[in-house]
């Protein structure tokens, strides 16, 4: 059956959707002044047939074609004024892609031809481009429904560590995957992968983006890709350079796979910003669709605003890119079985006309909505606009990354003086941020490194970044790191570096697992993994950003675990609500930071730089047992010692307290304690009352 526009088609589900004997579109844009469903070959190379969509719904255009079933390849033509100077790039020489589309055929070529403008004339943005675009262009597929995935675990948020990783990367070195899987969806949930993770005791994996993006053409240009994937082409489709066949059905496979395992996955998701770039961009969608509506212009309308450094920012103030946003976030949960998002730029999310609000319309939105109810949403809160670093300002039930973790415990490490205030802060949530309209201490997410910056290993072998592979110069990524090379900058043979660079590792692993809040860890940290010193491999698609494999460190990785183990057997290590020393019903109060001496520190004391040795009397919160929790007896005494060797006296509050841990002497079993004790240089010790 030839396909044919029978009807109208309806406008209540935009995309392409299956209906009746054909396929019912839907597309939004306000400024058009017709709208071409173009219909290809299978392949997505020849275009066969050219409809105007018969009808349109306030600003949805419809059409009804009968004839086609799924995997049908089309895209868009949108036909309008092209007046840059007021915000309207219309071009209908560019075949524009869905974008509710869940699926592409094909992949971007970089060509002039994509541009909607000449480019090379005079006020190149000014001039309409006439070539067509749709050779160089991905097509659309349609897709049939999908059934239900079943529900995650649903981890407590008490309970849940965090593994940050690309899902590409993981694999592509790892000896005892299959050479087909690795780089693949179905690569990160082999079986060796799965031993690895369940082993570790990681309870969520976090992907960098996985909805299709482009290699940016600056990058092609020098022999590079996008290898992060923060430039997102369409925010429903699963990207298929991590899939062998069909993406859809291998990501809800990993997924399924996943939640057998225990573990949920979470998407770092890109909704501040697409691929399109400013105003000397391509246009590939939603510039071309309606760029008055998709994106935040100034200056009358040509440039755009660019609170995201990446040449554009969506205006999420718009009822229809809010509603995009919204259903992307309900398909990835509802089709796809993903247990939350990681919200890139997440202050983009919140800013309105007057700057960031709390209580904009998509943070809002987000919350009310019942199907994201179940789901963990953590947004990084800043951008590079005015007024964008809004750590501590994101409305429950948001958790945030916590830079303020990661720089304050790389300083008090390397030695910084008047660090122990900043550290005790930390490791007891980040109230000063946090404990705010009742949110809880695992608002804070805490980190030491992620996919942006040093690794764990590269952050203490280096003092300065080495970026220059990016091709710019080692311009790109952040100067100060707060690093530590510990005597030689990079690789050493020195067998006293190489055990200060251990230790160094385990103390700020230690940091991290005994710290209230929710641990994040960057995958391969626990292998000691490193980037040669780049700190923005964001281009690095080979060995520099890949995750290593041979040669892993099996002791960190040991250590790490048992740290994760220590860690889910302490429950007062990871409570929900915040600790302000109150005092507990029995007498006792749940937080007493102690000297080396034993006693309190004073005022004078917490103003020393040189103070550097911290201890922490931990139990159950005050408030918790007040709220009818049931009552926890156990008692932990961390000592976090940046250092030199000194005696300490164990607090008498318990008779016997037992050592659980030495940083110094990772293998070392527990055993009873004798105060006054010796605590190592550079050392974390944990002791308990039971052991």
């Amino acid at each position: 059956m030839m396909p044919v526009c029978t009807g109208a088609g309806t406008a209540h589900r935009l995309g392409a959707t299956l209906q009746g004997d054909g396929v019912n579109f839907a597309l939004f844009s306000a400024g058009a002044e017709r709208v071409d469903l173009c219909l290809f070959s299978s392949d997505g190379k020849t275009e066969q047939s050219r409809i105007p969509m018969p009808e349109r719904d306030g600003d949805i255009w419809t059409a009804q074609v009968d004839g086609l079933q799924a995997g049908a390849c089309y895209g868009y033509r949108v036909h309008g004024p092209y007046a840059p100077e007021q915000g309207l790039r219309f071009n209908a020489h560019k075949l524009l892609i869905d974008p509710y589309a869940r699926q592409f055929r094909g992949a971007l070529r970089w060509s002039d031809a994509l541009m909607g403008y000449k480019v090379g004339a005079a006020r190149a943005d000014l001039a309409i481009d006439p070539r067509d675009s749709a050779a160089f262009m991905p097509k659309c597929v349609v897709t049939g429904p999908l059934a239900p995935v079943g529900q995650g675990p649903n981890h407590a948020w008490t309970d849940t560590v965090i593994y940050e990783a690309h899902a590409k990367g993981l694999t592509m070195q790892h000896p005892d995957i299959a050479a087909g899987l690795r780089g693949r969806y179905l690569g990160l949930c082999a079986a060796p992968m799965l031993d690895h993770l369940t082993k570790l005791g990681v309870t969520a994996i976090e992907l960098l983006p996985v909805h299709s993006f482009i290699d940016d053409r600056f990058l092609v240009s020098r022999g590079l890709r996008n290898y992060w994937g923060y430039q997102t082409l369409g925010f429903f489709a699963p990207d298929m350079r991590y899939a062998s066949a069909d993406a859809m059905a291998e990501f809800r496979q990993m997924v399924e796979t996943f939640h057998t395992a225990g573990i949920e996955v979470i998407l770092d998701v890109v909704y501040n910003h697409s691929g399109e770039g400013d105003e000397l961009g391509p246009t590939l969608a939603y510039r071309g669709l309606d760029n008055a509506s998709y994106y935040r212009l100034r200056d009358g309308g040509r440039y755009y605003i660019n609170d995201t450094g990446t040449g554009n920012t969506l205006n999420l103030s718009h009822p229809m890119v809010l509603r995009m946003v919204m259903d992307s976030l309900r398909f990835w949960v509802q089709d796809m079985g993903v247990d939350g998002f990681r919200f890139d730029l997440g202050s983009v999310l919140g800013r309105e006309g007057h700057g960031f609000d709390p209580h904009a319309g998509l943070l809002d939105a987000i919350r009310q909505d019942p199907t994201l109810a179940r789901t963990k949403l953590i947004s990084e809160p800043w951008d590079i606009g005015p007024g964008g670093y809004q750590l501590g300002n994101f409305p429950h039930p948001f958790a945030e990354w916590n830079d303020k973790f990661r720089d304050g415990a790389r300083r008090f490490w390397r030695g910084d003086s008047g660090l122990a205030p900043d550290l005790s802060a930390r490791i007891l949530g980040s109230a000063g941020q946090f404990d705010h309209h009742n949110r809880p201490a695992t608002s804070s997410i805490n980190f030491l490194t992620a996919h942006d910056g040093f690794t764990l290993d590269d952050l203490t072998q280096f003092t300065v970044k080495r970026n220059l592979a990016n091709g710019e110069d080692n311009r790109d990524g952040h100067g100060d790191n707060h690093s530590d090379n510990l005597g030689v900058e990079g690789p050493t043979d020195n067998p006293k570096i190489t055990a200060a660079r251990q230790l160094r590792k385990r103390n700020l692993l230690a940091t991290l697992l005994l710290a209230q809040g929710t641990p994040m860890l960057l995958a391969g940290d626990e292998l000691g993994n490193g980037q040669d010193g780049n700190n923005n491999a964001y281009a690095q698609d080979n060995p520099t950003g890949w995750v290593t494999w041979d040669g892993a460190d099996t002791a960190l990785t040991a250590f790490t675990t048992s740290l994760i183990s220590l860690r889910r057997k302490h429950p007062i290590l990871r409570q929900k609500r915040f600790l302000h020393a109150a005092t507990r019903p029995d007498g006792l109060r749940d937080v007493i930071w102690r000297r080396a001496d034993g006693a309190e520190p004073s005022g004078a004391d917490w103003h020393d730089a040189g103070f550097r040795c911290l201890g922490l009397e931990l139990r159950q919160s005050a408030a918790s047992q007040m709220h009818g929790a049931a009552p926890n007896t156990d008692a932990l005494f961390v000592l976090f010692n940046a250092g030199p060797e000194q005696p300490v006296h164990l607090p008498d509050s318990v008779p016997v307290w037992h050592l659980l841990l030495d940083t110094t002497r990772p293998d070392a079993l527990p055993v009873a304690a004798l105060s006054p004790l010796v605590a190592p240089a550079q050392s974390v010790l944990v002791f308990a009352n039971n052991p």
